[in-house]
């Protein structure tokens, strides 16, 4: 994380208690910020990676935006990941207190750090979640 930002503790503490799954059925996989994943360790073995990040182009800065305008950024967005040669999956962020709906996301297997922190910048995100070999989520601040 950032040691200065404009994100709010409570914003950060939202991120930081999300869901972010990503996957179809019994091959889906649910991280969470701070919690080494098994499962994601097993998919790294499985296509020869050991980083990967989770990201949306939904809301930006936290803030509700329409659907139409949500579904056009998420398109745009996963082209741009495929443009990383990264494996991308599709995915979601959830609340487990369902304060807030989910928005639909990606995993972007094998993508490199520095050019998903400037695809987040672009897309104005908070935050990505970065998995790096320790399969241990986190959560990368933005701004």
């Amino acid at each position: 994380m950032l040691a200065h930002t404009k994100i709010s503790a409570e914003k950060i503490a939202a991120y930081r208690a999300t869901d972010y799954r990503f996957g179809e059925g019994a091959e889906a996989i649910t991280l969470r910020i701070d919690e080494a994943s098994s499962a994601l360790e097993s998919l790294y073995v499985r296509f020869a990676y050991t980083r990967g990040v989770f990201i949306t182009a939904f809301n930006p800065y936290g803030e509700v935006h329409g659907d139409e305008a949500n579904e056009a950024a998420h398109l745009r967005l996963g082209r741009e990941l495929k443009g990383l040669h990264a494996i991308v999956i599709e995915g979601a962020g959830t609340d487990p207190r369902a304060a807030w709906p989910q928005e639909k996301s990606y995993f972007a297997l094998g993508a490199d750090l520095d050019a998903v922190r400037a695809i987040g910048r672009r897309y104005r995100q908070d935050a990505v979640v970065w998995v790096g070999r320790d399969a241990v989520p986190q959560l990368i601040l933005l701004h």
